[in-house]
C-alpha cells in the first residue's frame, strides 16, 4: 500500500472509483479541502508541500491517474519543449526569428511584421498576432489552415509592444518545434517530459494538416499536473535529473507583459501573482485548469474543473483563486 493512502481510500482506488488517494493521517489542509468539495465545477485537487502529496481528492469525473484536457495548461508545456529543443541546439535562442524556421509556412500576404517575430515574441504572447481566444478561437479552427489564418491577419501591434494573449501563438510555436526536431508534438511531449516525468499523454487535437494543436487541449493527469509543478518547482529537476535548466525556469517566471484580465504578470507560457506577500506561479486553462507553485512554501496545488464550462473571475475561476489563497494564507503557512 502506498504510503499515507487509508485503507478505505485504497480500496475504492483500486476499483477505479474517483474520491481520495492520499491522505495523510493528520488530514492537512482539511478547511480548504471541504471549501473545494462545495465548488460543483471543480474535480479533483491535489496538494504537494515539502516534496510531499498531502491531500489528494477526485470529487468527482475522471480519477487522479486519468489523463485529462487541461485546456490552455498545455501552453505552459509548449513552453518547456521550446526550452529543451533550445537545450538540444535546435533553435539558436529565444531571440531566434520565427519566420525562417516556418520557411514556407509563412503566407506570402503576411505583414511585414510577421518577419521580425521571436521566439521569445510567441512565448511571452508579444508577437503581435490577432488574439485567438474564446468565440474567436472557436472561428479560427474552422478555417483550412491555421498556420495561414493566424499569420495572414492583420497584425494588433509591433512584436514585443503589449500581451495578445492566443492560442494561434502557440500553434504556430509549435509547428516550429516539430520542424526544428523531425517529431511531431505528440512524440516531442512524450518523449521529452512524458518520459523523464512518467507521465502519459494520449493524443489530443489535430489541424488540418496533421499538426498536433499546440497550446491547448494536451491530457495529463490531475497526479501528471503536480508532477511537472515539482520539476518547475525544483529548477527544472525530477528526482535529481535535469529536465529542464534553471535559466529556463527562471525566464519562464520572468514578467514580460501583464493579463489584460487580472493583471497578473505573463513570463514564458507562465503567469506570475503576488498573493500573501508570496510569489505565486501559475499555469492556466481553459474552464478552471491550474497549477499553482509557491517555491518559498515549496507547495505545489493541482486543480482540474469542467473544460466543457465556463470559468469567469465574477465565477469559477475567481473561486479557484480564492481557494488558493485559502490554501495559501490560513494554512500553508500557519503549517
Amino acid at each position: 500500500m502506498v504510503a499515507g493512502l487509508n485503507r478505505r481510500g485504497f480500496l475504492l482506488a483500486a476499483a477505479g472509483l474517483p474520491t481520495l488517494v492520499y491522505a495523510a493521517p493528520s488530514e492537512p489542509f482539511q478547511q480548504s479541502i471541504d471549501r473545494a468539495r462545495n465548488l460543483t465545477q471543480l474535480r479533483a485537487i491535489v496538494i504537494s508541500q515539502g516534496g510531499e502529496i498531502q491531500r489528494a481528492i477526485a470529487f468527482r469525473g475522471p480519477a487522479l491517474n486519468k489523463p485529462v484536457n487541461v485546456k490552455s495548461v498545455s501552453k505552459s508545456l509548449i513552453s518547456a519543449l521550446t526550452g529543451i529543443a533550445i537545450q538540444r541546439g535546435e533553435i539558436d535562442s529565444v531571440d531566434a526569428l520565427v519566420a525562417p524556421l516556418l520557411r514556407r509556412s509563412v503566407p506570402r500576404r503576411a505583414d511585414k511584421r510577421v518577419r521580425d517575430i521571436t521566439i521569445a515574441h510567441m512565448l511571452s504572447m508579444q508577437s503581435g498576432l490577432q488574439e485567438v481566444s474564446g468565440a474567436a478561437y472557436g472561428e479560427w479552427v474552422t478555417t483550412k489552415h491555421w498556420i495561414y489564418e493566424a499569420l495572414s491577419k492583420p497584425m494588433l501591434s509591433d512584436p514585443g509592444v503589449g500581451v495578445h494573449y492566443s492560442t494561434a501563438s502557440y500553434h504556430v510555436l509549435g509547428a516550429v518545434l516539430s520542424r526544428v526536431s523531425g517529431l511531431d508534438l505528440h512524440q516531442l511531449a512524450g518523449n521529452r517530459l512524458g518520459a523523464p516525468l512518467n507521465i502519459q499523454f494520449p493524443p489530443w487535437t489535430r489541424d488540418p494538416q496533421g499538426r498536433y494543436l499546440g497550446g491547448n487541449d494536451m491530457r495529463v493527469s490531475p497526479l501528471g499536473l503536480v508532477r511537472i509543478g515539482e520539476m518547475y518547482r525544483n529548477n527544472g529537476q525530477h528526482q535529481g535529473r535535469p529536465v529542464l535548466t534553471d535559466d529556463w525556469v527562471r525566464k519562464s517566471w520572468t514578467v514580460y507583459g501583464h493579463s489584460k484580465e487580472t493583471g497578473h504578470g505573463y513570463g514564458y507560457g507562465w503567469f506570475i501573482w503576488n498573493a500573501g506577500g508570496h510569489e505565486v506561479f501559475y499555469a492556466r486553462g481553459y474552464g478552471g485548469q491550474m497549477v499553482f507553485i509557491v517555491p518559498a512554501l515549496e507547495l505545489t496545488c493541482a486543480l482540474t474543473s469542467n473544460p466543457a464550462q465556463l470559468a469567469t473571475l465574477n465565477g469559477h475561476l475567481g473561486d479557484l483563486f480564492a481557494l488558493f489563497e485559502d490554501i495559501l494564507l490560513t494554512e500553508a503557512i500557519s503549517g
